[in-house]
């Protein structure tokens, strides 16, 4: 019996982009380069984060539109989440130019956050919180496999510090992500459970309170919390602040 092939436009809304396959291959290339230590260890170790860093928050992304996708919300299909495109966020701003400058300016994973989801499409409250706990979970999944191939390594080459750097980046996106503030998938995991009234609330004030947040993690004693307790999820995953910090400077090759 033979199957019906769907039609072309319908397979190029599922496979992925030629930005994304363009990002890997910028990844894949910086990495080969920075490991076999072909020189300029700080330009490659640069591109090496920043491509890796710009397909991780890819994948959350579309881990939330794939939720969606398979929980009620056909339209995610359409705008072309499914594809990995970063050019198909509804606010690429938010979603990638800003969790780059962060990135660059202070070593921060900025959560991104721009895949409209028609909430009202997905079948359940449960499939609600689902979607949002999928963004930041595909950032702690990433975190674990880095984890797990940098236990295999001597710990010597500059690559495996990039490495431990980029691991760094994917648990402070998740866990400033998790946190139950207004704008943020925590919030978002909780949000269906709330009564209406508070979610309208909610709604106004969310992009205060993301940049309020922000705004803290400049106040000193707030910062040192912040990333002790990121270190100390780190450490857990068996990475060392060492590792990251020279990962860190590596990537900062202009100071």
């Amino acid at each position: 019996m033979t199957q019906r092939q769907p039609p072309a436009e319908q397979r190029s809304t599922r496979l992925p982009s030629p930005v994304f396959l363009g990002l890997v291959a910028v990844a894949l290339l910086s990495g080969v380069a920075l490991y076999n230590d072909l020189g300029a260890q700080g330009i490659f170790a640069f591109l090496f984060v920043l491509s890796g860093w710009v397909v991780t928050l890819c994948l959350h992304e579309f881990a939330h539109a794939l939720v969606a996708f398979r929980t009620g919300d056909r339209d995610v299909e359409h705008r072309g989440y499914l594809t990995l495109n970063p050019l198909k966020y509804t606010h690429i701003v938010f979603s990638i130019v800003l969790p780059i400058v962060f990135l660059v300016a202070g070593g921060i994973g900025l959560p991104g956050g721009a895949v409209f989801i028609n909430r009202h499409a997905l079948r359940s409250r449960g499939a609600m919180s689902a979607v949002s706990a999928s963004g930041p979970l595909t950032n702690l999944t990433i975190a674990i496999v880095l984890a797990l191939v940098l236990a295999g390594s001597d710990g010597r080459n500059p690559f495996w510090a990039a490495l431990a750097f980029l691991l760094f980046l994917q648990v402070t996106a998740a866990v400033l992500n998790l946190i139950p503030i207004p704008g943020l998938d925590g919030y978002g995991v909780i949000e269906p459970w709330v009564p209406p009234s508070w979610q309208k609330q909610a709604q106004a004030i969310a992009p205060f309170a993301v940049l309020g947040l922000f705004a803290l993690l400049w106040v000193p004693a707030v910062n040192a919390a912040f990333f002790g307790f990121i270190d100390g999820i780190v450490g857990l995953l068996g990475v060392t602040g060492l590792q990251v910090s020279r990962g860190y400077f590596l990537f900062q090759f202009w100071r």
